[in-house]
């Protein structure tokens, strides 16, 4: 499974970067999520047991999060749940009319057979939503700072 949501953004690549690698302001930015607990913490490498509605569904997670500051990126791997392995890629790409912020996502299911059925489950009804709703927020809180 492979899914990809993008938005841009008018508001420097640094700056959105820094915002989006903080995981303490994410439940107060993103009013979907419910809150961000650290396990484990360190410069660049935290381990976080992430909280967020789909819709009224309450639905967590744990994640390593590295945070690459050379390459501008930030990598989730999901080490618990039914997303366990899933690797989440956040990248930062100038353009003529703002940041492009692109957040893959990328599963290989656990058992095969079931991929047609999780699918779409897991990517269009959990993933997709919640990345967009994600992208949209960021979107609005760094614009009207601008």
């Amino acid at each position: 499974m492979n899914t990809e949501s993008t938005i841009i953004i008018r508001a420097p690549k640094r700056r959105i970067f820094d915002i989006a690698s903080d995981l303490s302001c994410w439940p107060e930015l993103l009013p979907h999520y419910r809150y961000i607990e650290y396990l484990k913490r360190g410069d660049d490498r935290h381990i976080v047991k992430m909280a967020c509605y789909r819709d009224k569904l309450p639905i967590s997670w744990v994640s390593e999060q590295i945070i690459d500051r050379e390459r501008l990126e930030i990598r989730f791997l999901h080490l618990r749940a039914f997303t366990k392995g899933m690797a989440v890629v956040w990248s930062f790409e100038d353009k003529p009319e703002g940041t492009l912020v692109r957040i893959v996502h990328v599963l290989r299911f656990r058992i095969p057979p079931l991929a047609p059925i999780a699918e779409p489950i897991i990517g269009s009804f959990f993933i997709e939503d919640i990345a967009s709703k994600t992208l949209r927020a960021f979107k609005a809180h760094l614009e009207s700072k601008a």
